[in-house]
């Protein structure tokens, strides 16, 4: 018995390339090759939307009418939605947890499954300014992020951390506004087929780990202190401006969005009856904003 193996030439030119022989043999793709691939192969999106409640996540679904998919072991949602003839690709996907940690991590995996222009966090709010009332949505490209501090024997000392988006969101904010009036009037409908009016105002926002639910906490009166325009307050957009703040260059986000509706005054009578409707009007505003941030990028 012949007991050859391999390969044989038996005269001429032969080249072989990527081709391995014999027992365990591998090929080394080449690093720049296999990121080319892994790039035709991944999905792409003009906006991220970040939500955290499973009511927040359930509204924006709805509104948008997007499809659940999976990539890897992430739960997303995607769709195109068509608004004012503009078709915006949307991809969603739920945090892990409340606060600033998981928005972030949410953050970088919309950016490295989706490479969306524009990443937009978007769910419910507390109401923190007296011109803002249960109900309404507050959209913004501006945070103050409340939580950095020093503890001395004297009392705490604040050092509060206010970031901007970069230029062009805070053009396409203004653009929205100037289009539908400062407030914006718009309409929701209810999970019961009922339409009702809401406001969308633009301002600041406080963000901090701390559940706010005393109107006379040393919180508060730090944020009223700071900047007497702060609109509302929340958990995780200083997150989301801290991930963008840090991310590399490879597959950059060019700006970021803070949609929050109004679910109580972060007060003593803080609750989560209107969670609900807070969370479908965040998902109606940005609805109607997602054609000012198709800005390309995908």
């Amino acid at each position: 018995m012949n007991g050859n193996s391999g390969i044989i030439n038996n005269g001429g030119s032969m080249k072989i390339s990527k081709t391995a022989v014999g027992d365990g043999a591998t090929v080394n793709v080449p690093a720049a090759r296999k990121k080319k691939a892994e790039k035709e192969n991944a999905r792409h999106a003009d906006v991220g939307v970040i939500t955290i409640l499973a009511e927040e996540a359930r509204a924006v679904h709805g509104v948008l009418g997007l499809e659940r998919v999976r990539s890897g072991s992430l739960p997303f949602f995607e769709g195109t939605v068509n608004v004012r003839d503009v078709a915006v690709r949307v991809a969603a996907i739920r945090a892990l947890a409340q606060g600033q940690r998981s928005t972030m991590a949410a953050f970088e995996n919309l950016r490295k499954h989706y490479n969306p222009a524009v990443i937009v966090l978007a769910g419910i709010g507390g109401g923190f300014h007296k011109d803002v009332s249960v109900g309404d949505v507050v959209v913004t490209g501006r945070v103050l992020y409340y939580d950095l501090r020093k503890e001395t024997p004297d009392g705490t000392r604040h050092r509060g951390d206010m970031k901007e988006a970069p230029a062009v969101i805070g053009h396409l904010i203004n653009s929205f506004f100037t289009d539908y009036g400062e407030p914006a009037k718009l309409e929701a409908t209810d999970a019961m087929g009922a339409v009702h009016a809401f406001r969308a105002l633009t301002g600041p926002i406080g963000s901090g780990e701390a559940v706010i639910a005393d109107p006379k906490s040393e919180i508060t009166r730090y944020l009223e202190t700071v900047n007497d325009k702060i609109l509302a307050v929340d958990m995780e957009a200083g997150g989301l401006m801290q991930a963008f703040h840090e991310q590399g260059e490879a597959q950059a986000a060019l700006g970021w969005v803070v949609v929050r509706g109004i679910s109580d005054g972060a007060d003593t009578d803080k609750n989560d009856d209107h969670h609900g409707i807070a969370a479908r009007n965040a998902a109606t505003a940005l609805h109607t904003l997602l054609p000012y941030l198709a800005i390309g990028g995908s």
